[in-house]
């Protein structure tokens, strides 16, 4: 449902002609002044505090409970509803608006199953970090805690997978709880907060007014950050004769690459991005080394290994960066930015922990290096000698199919080329998630949009929408495999007939690839219910899904027809254009990491391992 222009009010016709020459056009009235009460139901406080804190786009379904504010959102010129086909996209595409945008993302719900279907977007945007509010409708007070029908605790359900979640019982308390929610989500480390709202607090009279007061005790993100240890740090990378800035997805949440640059550039250290930060730091620039990590490049992973100082900026330490973690970076010290003191030091001691926002603390260390830089510093060209020496041993590639089918590596790496760095990428998760992460150049920030630290299939499709809803003038692909196409393709109605004309590459393998890829490695070729059928039996047959949900259908089974279908699609702007590019089955990500080993196990492709531990 989208909104419309606010209803006209009725007017008295006039009697004679003479009434109508002089009859004067009636005033509007004043508004009242900023912060003076006006009567509204607790529906009407929930839309015009939307509308007070800058929303301009919210996802959702109406339902029972939720219904009493879906009215007044009818008369709203401000707000913008966009109807979608399922809960589940609702949330994906507030947390793709929100990537895009660095704004704070916005969904709509019923009680009940309705609740229950944003469930796993809030656990996908708080894993990475991302700023969403999530507004759901609740049964009315006296009969929560009764079983009541579609009634749902759905503040304990996300207890430990929001920043905070809000139960409003008293309508008066309606504007002062949405200021709240907002400020949590975006402020400090981001996340999303969800509002339970009873149906009947909705329905209830009221009293509105804004600015409200918030009451956030304790609540005080630590931004700055403190300059002795920002010194130490300086200290630390001046001294370094190996050192690596690793970055993390913090970088973009902070708006901090032009200082980033400015930092690795003063410096001349090697960068290395996260999956969560493809584009805080230009790939084309030669200080890059690329994604560490599972399926990182051997320089990146080889230069963490080695080092002998990691600056870790906005970064987590996760679990697929570091490998085994007894075995991580041995020789190295650490420097921790982080604006969550939670992370400081939680999987690896940090040496000189540092807490505030990464924008700040680069500004700091900016300045702070410059002063330390008229002592001296270590020359960093033994450093460079040895990872350019990897970089021209181990360059990321691929090998096509032996079989001859098409190669999935190259239709992404074409589709990068074509699109170029000005677009916007979303990916599920999986193999082709790697494949974008690794053959597509990132020059810009907010252009690699993907389930990062959840892995939540079904993603790239609604994360496409909400990222074309926030930015309309942008070509926005999403890079989906034929697993995960077929959990949240039917938002494609939804971008069809609300006017959001994004672009799906479906990398078609016939089955579920990353699965598939580790059953080959590690289960002696077992592959147990793996085959989706996509390729045996074309069923589904995805260029006629796309035509009955409204785009365009495409198909593409060879190497010379990649270029032209992807111009193809970049030509059609009027509705959504989805491509089937039917790929080779037995292609895998390299290189590769496997879970539970370290990092010095490598293998940059099947076979080959750059035996770091024997040089």
């Amino acid at each position: 449902m989208t909104s419309a222009p606010s209803r006209p009010s009725a007017a008295a016709t006039p009697g004679t002609a003479s009434a109508a020459a002089t009859a004067q056009p009636a005033r509007p009235k004043p508004a009242p002044p900023s912060g003076t009460p006006i009567r509204v139901t607790g529906a009407q406080s929930l839309v015009r505090s939307l509308e007070a804190v800058g929303v301009e786009i919210v996802f959702g379904i109406p339902g029972g409970t939720i219904l009493p504010a879906y009215d007044p959102l009818l008369d709203s010129t401000k707000l913008r509803h966009v109807l979608v086909r399922h809960e589940q996209g609702a949330g994906h595409a507030a947390t793709g608006y929100a990537q895009a945008t660095g704004k704070v993302g916005v969904c709509m719900a019923t009680s009940g199953p309705g609740a229950t279907n944003l469930v796993t977007p809030i656990a996908d945007a708080n894993m990475d970090s991302v700023p969403l509010v999530a507004i759901t409708g609740q049964q009315t007070r006296a009969l929560i805690g009764t079983d009541a029908f579609q009634e749902a605790d759905i503040c304990g359900i996300t207890l430990p997978i929001t920043k905070h979640n809000f139960l409003v019982t008293d309508p008066i308390d309606i504007p002062r709880t949405i200021a709240e929610a907002f400020h949590l989500a975006k402020t400090g480390r981001p996340g999303p907060v969800l509002v339970d709202i009873p149906k009947d607090v909705l329905q209830e009279t009221t009293s509105f007014s804004w600015p409200p007061e918030l009451r956030l005790p304790g609540y005080r993100p630590t931004t700055r950050p403190h300059g002795k240890q920002v010194r130490e740090a300086a200290k630390l990378i001046c001294a370094a004769k190996r050192p690596v800035l690793y970055v993390g997805g913090g970088v973009i949440k902070a708006h901090a690459s032009p200082e980033l640059l400015e930092l690795a550039e003063l410096t001349g250290i090697p960068v290395v991005t996260t999956l969560m930060a493809r584009g805080a730091f230009p790939d084309s620039h030669q200080q890059h080394l690329g994604m560490p990590g599972m399926h990182g490049t051997v320089p990146a992973v080889g230069a963490m290994q080695r080092a002998d100082l990691l600056v870790a900026l906005g970064a987590r330490f996760d679990d697929r960066v570091t490998g085994q973690l007894s075995s991580f970076a041995p020789d190295a010290a650490i420097v921790h930015a982080d604006i969550d003191p939670a992370e400081i030091s939680k999987n690896r001691r940090a040496d000189v922990p540092i807490v505030g926002d990464c924008k700040e603390i680069i500004v700091e260390l900016i300045a702070a290096v410059r002063a330390e830089r008229a002592a001296g510093t270590a020359d960093l060209t033994p450093w460079w000698t040895t990872l350019n020496a990897w970089r021209e041993t181990f360059p990321l590639g691929y090998e096509w199919p032996e079989d001859g089918t098409l190669s999935p590596q190259y239709v992404i790496e074409r589709l990068g080329r074509i699109a170029g760095p000005d677009a916007i990428y979303t990916a599920g998760v999986g193999q082709h998630q790697m494949w974008a992460a690794q053959h597509i150049r990132y020059e810009k920030p907010m252009s690699w949009l993907n389930s990062g630290g959840l892995g939540t299939m079904g993603y790239a499709v609604p994360a496409a929408m909400g990222a074309k809803f926030g930015k309309p003038d942008s070509v926005v692909w999403a890079i989906d495999g034929d697993g995960c196409f077929q959990m949240t393709n039917q938002e494609l109605a939804t971008c069809a007939i609300e006017g959001a004309p994004i672009k799906v590459a479906v990398i078609n393998n016939g089955n579920l690839g990353m699965v598939r890829q580790w059953q080959n490695l590690f289960y002696a070729e077992r592959y147990s219910q793996t085959d989706l059928g996509t390729h045996k039996h074309r069923i589904p047959d995805f260029t006629l899904l796309a035509e009955a949900l409204g785009c365009a259908g495409l198909r593409c089974e060879t190497r010379e027809e990649v270029d032209a279908v992807i111009h193809r699609a970049m030509e059609i702007n009027d509705r959504p254009v989805v491509i089937d590019f039917v790929v080779g089955k037995d292609a895998q990500v390299w290189p590769m990491v496997a879970a539970g080993t370290g990092n010095d196990q490598i293998m940059a492709a099947r076979g080959i391992r750059p035996l770091f531990d024997e040089e």
